[in-house]
């Protein structure tokens, strides 16, 4: 459904990435992780058509989104900083007044999530908590029912109980139609309940791109206490090592036995070697470095 081709980009001199190329299928949620400033808004307005790359393309339903044809992009939902620009309206009038530009409007989309919401129809948006102006907005944009969402970070505004509520109704509301979803979040803990797949940024290229079952599975946290002075730094498929008197702690894909193995052939000196699956959060954060 979704498919970034050789993308690169520039602001004046500053290079965001080169040849940046990934897929969404059809019927995914996929999340793109990154620090601040590695490209995911960039991205974003890429995918959205509001920004050219200098070279490669975009495309969704499988046509350039430059210039993509005015109905087909009806059926890209689109949401940008998460809140609603008619805050004059109530929450009737702004469902009736954006009704008129899509065809395929389904109200009782958006009216189901107003009422777990508790709000009534004739109350003003002006008048409504941050996180209830942003749930307008997600359920504006779902009533729209199109069949690819792009989301920029989702969760801006929401508090836990409001998050965890439009995690559950958003899945619910893809998975029932093999929608696709391409979205963005600084709060990882709640995109590990709610994607399938994850990309990993790192400054000016992708890190990984697989399910998130298969890297919570597969990736490790380790630690050791080397009884030399060997520096895990460099060391192929060890991320990110990071000591403190002697105690070090780094992840890897690799199994212990082959992270054994590994070890031995760079002739590092250690004892008390452990590991422990993480969370997605972590695993981030393994991969990138915390700094």
């Amino acid at each position: 459904m979704i498919d970034c081709i050789n993308l690169t980009h520039y602001y004046g001199k500053r290079c965001i990435y080169e040849n940046l190329s990934f897929s969404v299928p059809r019927g995914r949620i996929l999340g793109l992780l990154g620090k601040n400033g590695t490209g995911k808004t960039t991205t974003i307005n890429i995918l959205s058509g509001f920004l050219k790359p200098r070279s490669g393309e975009c495309r969704i339903f499988g046509q350039n989104i430059i210039g993509m044809n005015p109905e087909l992009r009806r059926d890209i939902g689109l949401l940008i900083e998460g809140h609603v620009q008619y805050s004059f309206m109530t929450i009737r009038q702004i469902e009736r007044f954006y009704a008129r530009f899509y065809p395929k409007w389904d109200k009782n989309v958006y009216y189901d999530l107003m009422s777990m919401l508790k709000v009534a129809p004739n109350q003003r948006i002006s008048r409504m908590s941050c996180g209830q102006r942003s749930q307008v907005a997600l359920g504006l944009l779902m009533a729209q029912n199109p069949q690819v969402l792009i989301l920029d970070d989702f969760s801006l505004g929401l508090d836990p109980g409001y998050r965890r509520l439009f995690i559950d109704y958003l899945r619910d509301f893809v998975k029932s139609s093999e929608r696709t979803v391409f979205l963005t979040s600084h709060i990882i803990q709640d995109m590990e309940k709610l994607i399938d797949d994850c990309i990993i940024m790192d400054y000016g290229k992708i890190l990984l791109q697989m399910p998130v079952t298969e890297l919570l599975e597969k990736y490790r946290q380790y630690n050791l206490k080397l009884t030399d002075n060997s520096d895990l730094s460099g060391i192929e498929d060890i991320f990110h090592p990071m000591a403190m008197r002697g105690n070090v702690e780094f992840g890897s894909f690799l199994e212990m036995d082959k992270l054994q193995s590994l070890l031995q052939s760079k002739g590092v000196k250690y004892e008390n070697l452990t590991s422990q699956k993480v969370n997605l959060e972590d695993a981030f954060i393994g991969l990138t470095g915390k700094y």
